[in-house]
């Protein structure tokens, strides 16, 4: 009996290989990990729209894509909420093609026409602008970010978007503010909402409750076609890579740290700061009352007794335990045996 050569062949096509179940549950593992990154991550932004009202019924938004891995997630993450959100709004993307050498020009129009999404691509060469002005060792962030904010502040008003989200998140709102600590002497960061010195636009940042490191899974994930800056991302000692840095350490080290410290930025006590255009320390008067609270203690030393009368002052001020009536200091036949093993915590005034 001859044997099918084609049969054998189609038999062995056929067969699994030995890594195609692992290759397989592998697919499926990354699939859970992304639904569930994904729905942390609308629920996430979610929030920070509705805490902030940052988007309003009607509203066009324009986001600010760079290439980068916040700004596709930013995008990729409105995408979905605008088609259950309970309001209606729209998205248009747009990117400054800032002409830096070998910028891959095609990447963005690429993706955004393969997703079918709106968007402009804005060709302005500020790259050389930045290089003239910025001297040689210096870096180039602060620079390219007034000339990049500038041009995209400008095309918003020019369509007639009326928000202008950005991919910052809560690493990035936490780094700004160390900066400003450290190098700047002052207490400011990125805000979720920001209205522009000139009134003329409001800025949204949707991504202020996410974390850096839930960004990155995410875009991993999705394959997102990440576009590095070679303009200032190349660059030694940046302040802002060290701050960066030590969040991280801190991240690693104590888990809650970063979010108690974002926390305290929402929790702000000016009347506990030192800023004198914040809150009215010279228009602080006391309010007291006829109570009087004798100080809790065992016995007062008074001494120089005529200096004190001079004020009108006590001099000899009453004391009280936490069981009996207020007693003359120096009094103190009244105290049970044992009194120190029955003393309760002092209360501390929680003004102070």
């Amino acid at each position: 009996m001859s044997i099918d050569p084609t049969a054998q062949t189609s038999t062995s096509i056929s067969m699994p290989h030995p890594n195609d179940t692992f290759i397989d549950d592998e697919l499926d593992n990354m699939s859970v990990r992304l639904k569930r990154l994904q729905k942390k991550l609308r629920r996430q932004v979610s929030l920070a729209i509705h805490d902030f009202n940052m988007i309003e019924e009607g509203d066009v938004v324009m986001v600010c894509v760079s290439g980068g891995k916040d700004s596709y997630t930013l995008l990729d993450i409105l995408l979905l909420l605008k088609r259950v959100a309970p309001i209606h709004f729209d998205i248009v993307a747009v990117n400054l093609d800032q002409k830096q050498p070998g910028y891959p020009e095609d990447i963005l129009p690429n993706y955004l026409n393969d997703k079918k999404i709106a968007h402009y691509i804005l060709e302005k060469d500020t790259y050389s602008i930045v290089k003239s002005v910025v001297p040689e060792g210096k870096t180039y962030c602060s620079a390219c970010s007034r000339l990049r904010r500038g041009s995209l502040y400008g095309f918003a008003k020019q369509i007639g978007a009326t928000k202008i989200a950005l991919g910052h998140h809560r690493d990035d709102m936490l780094a700004t503010f160390f900066l400003n600590l450290f190098h700047g002497g002052a207490l400011k960061s990125m805000p979720p909402k920001l209205l522009s010195d000139d009134e003329q636009n409001i800025l949204i940042r949707p991504l202020a409750y996410v974390e850096e490191k839930d960004i990155i899974e995410y875009a991993q994930l999705k394959a997102f076609p990440i576009i590095p800056c070679n303009l200032c991302g190349s660059q030694a000692n940046l302040q802002r890579a060290t701050i960066n840095d030590m969040l991280r350490d801190w991240d690693d080290a104590h888990p809650q740290r970063l979010a108690s410290i974002f926390k305290a930025m929402q929790n702000v006590a000016p009347s506990q700061l030192a800023d004198r255009e914040l809150f009215d320390f010279e228009g602080l008067n006391l309010a007291r009352d006829d109570n009087e609270r004798a100080f809790e203690g065992q016995n007062i030393q008074v001494g120089q007794s005529a200096s004190l009368k001079k004020m009108n002052l006590p001099v000899a001020p009453s004391t009280q335990d936490f069981h009996s009536k207020p007693t003359q200091s120096g009094d103190s036949s009244h105290l049970p045996k044992h009194h120190n093993a029955m003393q309760k915590i002092p209360t501390i005034n929680p003004i102070l």
